[in-house]
């Protein structure tokens, strides 16, 4: 038996060419429009689980929660930044700030290289300590750690320096661990771990930190057996505390994010200068 197709009289008509691309058009556009409905469909889904932050069998995701709208308050916040410290309030890195061409890692160190050699000697770490407002048995301490501990991943070879020197174009090999990890291992600046210090541990406030939260987030972020990475950022936050915190006892958020590309330290050099 042979089947006939009986097309409509104008489609008739065409040639046995166009006829072909009329019917292929068609085919098209029916597809079209049922992958359209279905994408709507998806789309239009009340709930995604895939971008859920929160598993109700694991407790400490609930207890330390993620900025669900930090895309819509800083651009591409999964983006690190090479050279700019970015959060909501500061979307371009700090205002006015010459970064020299640096990441932010090196322009966190760089504020104590004194005379600009690209690196940084025990006496320069320990005249910056100072300078930012710590005392003179702590600064002595902290420069010799800081220096022992950092020097020769920084080295250019694998002689060690006597002078225990840090350069700065390496420092990205002296990051340690158990951080907020905030930096990357190249130096550059991670918009997202930085909001998370926050939004995981800001409990009493949104954009600061009390000295217990500041332990809290310490705990929190402890590698396993990363004992060095322990004491590093014990170290580190615990100087930042007592240098940056305000007359109520909070460490506010953007004094935590000016640590981070070094500005901090200018503007408290300025302060302990004009005082």
């Amino acid at each position: 038996m042979t089947a006939l197709l009986v097309l409509p009289q104008p489609i008739a008509r065409l040639p046995t060419t166009l006829r072909s691309h009329h019917h292929r058009f068609a085919f098209l556009q029916r597809s079209y429009k049922l992958g359209s409905t279905s994408r709507v469909t998806a789309m239009s889904s009340s709930s995604d689980p895939s971008l859920e932050t929160v598993a109700p069998r694991a407790a400490v995701t609930s207890e330390r929660k993620l900025n669900p709208d930090l895309q819509e308050q800083v651009p591409k916040p999964y983006l690190a930044r090479a050279m700019s410290a970015v959060d909501p309030s500061h979307p371009e890195g700090t205002r006015g700030r010459d970064t020299r061409g640096m990441s932010v890692l090196q322009q966190h160190v760089a504020f104590f290289d004194s005379n600009g050699d690209g690196i940084v000697y025990p006496w320069e770490t320990f005249k910056g300590m100072r300078a930012i407002g710590l005392g003179f048995p702590t600064s002595l301490a902290t420069a010799f750690f800081i220096n022992l501990v950092m020097s020769y991943p920084t080295q250019p070879s694998w002689i060690p320096s006597p002078l225990l020197s840090i350069h700065i174009k390496n420092i990205h090999k002296a990051k340690h661990g158990s951080d907020s990890e905030t930096y990357d291992t190249e130096g550059r600046f991670d918009p997202s771990k930085f909001d998370a210090i926050f939004s995981k541990f800001g409990r009493t406030h949104p954009n600061a930190l009390t000295e217990d939260e500041i332990n809290t987030m310490l705990k929190s972020n402890r590698n396993m057996y990363d004992f060095l990475g322990w004491g590093a950022a014990i170290l580190e936050w615990k100087i930042l505390y007592k240098v940056g915190k305000d007359k109520e006892g909070l460490l506010q958020r953007e004094t935590v994010r000016g640590v981070f590309d070094g500005s901090l330290f200018e503007r408290l050099q300025d302060s302990k200068k004009s005082s």
